[in-house]
């Protein structure tokens, strides 16, 4: 049945976008005239731009003869931009409030507002041929409710013939040929698509059908019209967008509200699950998609409207022994003629106590700050922006006062690399900002010591690189490398290979300096790209600033006689960066080492505002053409991938390729599924997780399975496996499905204590069956003691006794033990000699044994003093007695495993002379990993708390023998 119009019945005509105004606040909406059963109907849409993840309800207003549109009279402005003026309405009608619009002053809004008012004569025409004893007016008969023309036919609106029936209100007509339009036709031809569009939709169609045979998705329910808010209340901004993550220009730098003067309203892919049924009904109404797409090609074009502006950036850092400021800094921070326009001063050592170790407050920490703050620069005044602290690590950044408004999105980051990945004795800080339109960021580490630990050294940088993340609100995570400059400074530690102390100290003194540093560690790992390979360093022309007598410019005299070395090194990465001096501060005695600085004279992009205005103009021009004439398209050389031989902690990557093989740039992402939060499962990551592609261009796309102590127990126990399907959404495209499988090889790390205790065999060698039962009925046997020779439990684990027999026979008197770190490859081979065998000895060094036994402890699904037992251990702490109490109600694998462990480690202290472990650093290190709280209340566990459960077991460790 066709209306009079003829038009099908239930269709959408056309829709506008526009902006409801509730006492002075503006939110957005969508209108549409829609033909339902014969009736045309005005539908309001709230919230236009989250209608993808959040679709609310149309308020629907009948167009009849209650129906009114009056156009308010126009407010004179002071500054008026064409491409901005607007026109505001307001709308009464049947079931709906008054309500007050304002819309873009342009032919598309003029043409709605023409085909709203063309219904509204046609209804009140029907209204009156439903009254047969009236007579018709002379002109009754109307002409057919017009069709918005499509762009790409050269005409606009303002340029088609007035319909002869139409009242003259001053808004531009048009007519069209009568034709059968659908909902998604008509939303995409009036939001700028080609004439051509039902054709490009059965192509994608096409290339959908697939996807949606394989995991289909029904849209969410649809909430209703949300309530009119206060007038004080402020509209909800719907989340930014992800910006592009696989090129760090594009992701800052560039706001375009700065020109529009409006906040982005972009979708967070995080909490949008998207469908194709949805997409396919608001095909553009997300305005984040524009925005992410005007911010690279904003960025693509930048060269068109910066100016490169030289800064003068002053990087210093010193190991200061943790020792307290003696003397004037001076020398050191404000020795130049010419102010630096910013500071990124980095310290270690700044506190060696065992308090700071253990991540308590250090009260040197301020003695620095204000020993800083009086000696910049006295030419310039300055404003400390940032500062960070780990242990024994800090970094300050402070910048010229005058230049405080053009630093944005400051953040900071530390990694610890000691211990378990966590202590702090060793690792990095790092402060990161934009400065007008380019992105710093500044890193200060402290790596591993020792001649021999060069490989340990590169693995603290590759842990820092990898770990270090700067969260913003609102933007996605940035790793270091996603800066446009980039300078590491610190005490890297590396020393001179194979070279004799006093061959050293005698080259010195005769100035042979370039022969000495063919022996340079940091150089010969960034030659052999080991470390360090992209970045850059200055040419060394001061001597060794390590190792000196406190307070003298001598050499270490010491019995360890240490060899000297240039450990105290800045190196950056990035463009447009001049290097004006390196040089050491021998004028500073304070400390065994020597401050280093470095003055770096670095290109800043800083934008013309008259030029960026216009290119920013061209630019959304550009978009409105793109968007009128090409739907993305990209093709992936691969959708399914199988893991072989998954484990515990270790890496495993497969890669895919995608290529944009359309016409126009595109954005993509990886989104949840419905009813979930994350992408993907625990153990699976993609990188990059979203990004850009130009026209033709391809990116690599790495998926990562890691096994970490957050997913071991659940893949152990069968409660998971290694299948997961990723969503790989196409903006204004379809979603593509990435298939990913593997099998998982169990662990003993991960698994429960009374499981392992029935496990007389390693893991590897029990079918997964049976182990999964172990799991499932491991309450039967948490006493035992009547079971069975054959069938009774061991004691403890064989492998924690495997690894404490270890370190008792060999490692008691190892420097450092449980402070230095394992290595990666021989933790490897640790974890996969107690899965596969019951060795005589464990591969690797002490150190890496003895974060093994850490890490084997920190993965038990049910810590050693189980969750139930929590509170009560730390209402106990106080009192040895009830200590003793407590363990004893333990199950009898937990309670053998604590007092096992517990008479190591009390002999462990025997020997701290040297190893130089106290009693108050190994009960803050094991009271974390033996006395947990339970998940649901982890975050709400606090400092006292942490406190009482180091009391519990220092209680331990303190007493006699007998005990």
């Amino acid at each position: 049945m066709e209306s009079s119009s003829g038009l099908c019945d239930n269709e959408c005509l056309a829709t506008v976008r526009c902006q409801e105004l509730r006492s002075g606040v503006k939110e957005p909406r969508l209108l549409s005239l829609i033909l339902e059963n014969g009736d045309f109907v005005l539908g309001v849409l709230a919230t236009p731009d989250a209608v993808v993840s959040r679709p609310v309800a149309q308020l629907s207003i009948p167009i009849n003869a209650r129906f009114e549109l009056v156009q308010e009279a126009e407010e004179p402005l002071l500054i008026n931009f064409s491409e901005n003026s607007a026109l505001r309405i307001r709308i009464k009608g049947e079931r709906a409030p008054e309500l007050q619009l304002e819309l873009q002053d342009d032919d598309r809004t003029n043409l709605f507002l023409t085909q709203l008012k063309s219904a509204q004569e046609e209804a009140a025409l029907k209204l009156i041929k439903s009254k047969p004893m009236e007579p018709l007016p002379p002109n009754a008969h109307r002409s057919p409710v017009p069709i918005p023309p499509q762009r790409a036919a050269g005409r606009s609106a303002a340029n088609q013939p007035a319909s002869s029936g139409s009242l003259q209100t001053g808004f531009n007509s048009s007519t069209s040929t009568n034709q059968n339009t659908d909902p998604v036709q008509s939303l995409a031809s009036d939001f700028g698509f080609e004439q051509n569009f039902c054709h490009a939709l059965k192509v994608e169609e096409k290339k959908n059908h697939q996807n949606r045979i394989t995991a289909s998705r029904e849209p969410p329910p649809v909430p209703s019209l949300p309530p009119r808010k206060t007038p004080s209340a402020p509209t909800n901004p719907v989340p930014p967008a992800p910006i592009m993550k696989s090129k760090a220009t594009s992701s800052v730098g560039f706001d375009t509200s700065a020109i529009s003067g409006a906040k982005s309203e972009s979708l967070s892919w995080c909490d949008s699950p998207t469908s194709n049924s949805m997409r396919d009904t608001v095909f553009l109404s997300q305005t984040g998609q524009r925005e992410i797409l005007l911010k690279h090609i904003m960025s693509k074009r930048e060269n068109e409207y910066v100016d490169i502006k030289n800064f003068r950036f002053f990087v210093g850092t010193w190991n200061v022994n943790g020792r307290s400021p003696d003397s004037s800094l001076g020398p050191w921070l404000s020795s130049d003629r010419e102010p630096p326009d910013i500071y990124a001063i980095g310290f270690q050592e700044l506190d060696l106590s065992k308090e700071a170790f253990l991540y308590m407050d250090s009260s040197k920490e301020q003695l620095w700050i204000d020993a800083v703050e009086r000696n910049l620069h006295p030419k310039a005044k300055y404003k400390i922006i940032q500062i960070i602290r780990l242990v024994g690590m800090m970094l300050v950044v402070a910048v010229k006062k005058n230049y405080v408004r053009s630093i944005k999105e400051v953040a900071s980051d530390h990694v610890g690399t000691g211990i378990l990945g966590k202590m702090g004795n060793k690792g990095g800080v790092a402060v990161r900002f934009v400065f007008y339109n380019t992105s710093f960021c500044f890193v200060n580490s402290h790596l591993a010591a020792k001649l021999e630990e060069t490989e340990r050294r590169n693995q603290d940088y590759k842990d820092i690189c990898a770990r270090m993340i700067f969260n913003m609100p609102g933007s996605p995570s940035l790793s270091i490398v996603k800066h446009d400059v980039v300078i590491w400074l610190g005490d890297l530690n590396y020393r001179l290979f194979n070279k004799d102390c006093g061959d050293v100290k005698r080259m010195i003194s005769e100035g042979k300096l370039k022969q000495l540093l063919k022996f340079d560690q940091l150089s010969i790992q960034r030659q052999t790209k080991r470390a360090f390979s992209d970045f850059i360093e200055g040419e060394i022309n001061f001597i060794p600033t390590y190792k000196y007598e406190p307070k003298t410019d001598l050499w270490d005299s010491s019995s360890k006689n240490r060899v000297p070395a240039w450990c105290d090194r800045i190196l950056w990465r990035g463009n447009k960066v001049e290097l004006i001096e390196y040089r050491s501060h021998m004028e500073l005695k304070t400390s065994d080492h020597k401050p280093v600085s470095s003055i770096f004279k670095i290109g800043v992009k800083v934008s013309d505002e008259q030029r960026m205005k216009k290119v920013f103009e061209e630019t959304v021009r550009q978009i409105d053409r793109m968007e009128n004439d090409f739907l993305p398209s990209v093709s992936l050389s691969k959708t399914e991938f199988f893991f072989i031989d998954v484990k515990f902690r270790q890496l495993q990557r497969e890669r895919f390729l995608i290529t944009n093989d359309g016409q126009v740039p595109c954005h993509f992402a990886f989104i949840p599924k419905c009813n979930q939060s994350q992408y993907c499962k625990s153990w699976l990551r993609a990188e990059p997780s979203d990004g850009f592609l130009e026209p033709k261009e391809t990116l690599e796309i790495y998926l990562e399975v890691y096994v970490s102590k957050d997913s071991v127990t659940m893949l152990n126990s069968g409660e998971d496996i290694i299948e997961d399907i990723l969503i790989l959404h196409l903006d204004r495209g379809k979603d593509f499905f990435l298939t990913i499988s593997g099998n998982y090889l169990p662990s003993c790390f991960g698994t429960s204590l009374e499981t392992l205790t029935r496990m007389k065999k390693p893991i590897r060698e029990i079918p997964i069956t049976k182990l999964i039962d172990l799991e499932k009925s491991k309450v039967k046997f948490l006493i035992g003691d009547g079971a069975a020779n054959e069938d009774r439990p061991l004691k403890i684990p064989k492998e924690v006794w495997i690894m404490v027999n270890h370190l008792y026979t060999k490692s008691c008197d190892q420097e450092d033990l449980f402070q230095t770190p394992g290595l990666q490859e021989e933790l490897q081979h640790i974890i996969e000699c107690l899965d596969t065998s019951i060795p005589d000895s464990i591969p690797g060094c002490n150190h890496s044994v003895a974060e093994a036994l850490l890490i084997f402890l920190e993965a038990l699904p049910e810590p050693v003093v189980c969750y139930e037992l929590y509170q009560r251990c730390l209402e106990c702490a106080h009192d040895s007695r009830l200590c003793k109490q407590l363990i004893s109600l333990l199950p009898r694998a937990h309670r053998n495993v604590f007092r096992y462990l517990l008479a190591f480690l009390k002999e462990l202290l025997k020997h701290s002379h040297n190893n130089n472990l106290t009693a108050s650093l190994i009960a803050t290190l094991f009271a974390s990993l033996l006395i947990r709280p339970p998940p649901s209340s982890a975050s709400r566990q606090t400092q006292q708390d942490r406190q009482k459960a180091i009391d519990f077991v220092l209680g331990f460790l303190m007493a006699g023998d007998e005990e």
